[in-house]
């Protein structure tokens, strides 16, 4: 059974603090289905944006999983969020900063 994209949010945010890491939900999407995108910040400065992997990557027990995406600078990223609100305004946005964020989140490599 999958989570929904609310409880989904607040294990990833628990979990990533209760590791000493930072965590927060930038943008709340619906509470049920939304897509879920992870803006990962290193101690630089640095961006890396995952986003929600294609179905046909997907796992049959539910589990989310993410693909990296091509984001240069905050300006990029601000575009990347304008188009899927235009496709989908219903989704989440999540900034973690930690070390390991393959340790809360399953990320695959893109075909």
């Amino acid at each position: 059974m999958r989570l929904t994209s609310e409880m989904f949010a607040a294990a990833v945010v628990r979990r990533v603090f209760s590791d000493g890491g930072f965590a927060a939900v930038v943008r709340r999407g619906a509470d049920a289905a939304g897509a879920v995108f992870v803006v990962l910040r290193d101690r630089q400065g640095a961006i890396r944006l995952l986003g929600p992997a294609p179905q046909t990557m997907a796992d049959d027990g539910g589990e989310r999983r993410f693909v990296a995406e091509d984001v240069a600078d905050e300006e990029a990223l601000e575009r990347r969020f304008a188009r899927e609100a235009r496709f989908d305004p219903d989704f989440w946005v999540l900034e973690l900063e930690t070390e390991g964020p393959d340790r809360y989140l399953t990320i695959v490599e893109a075909d």
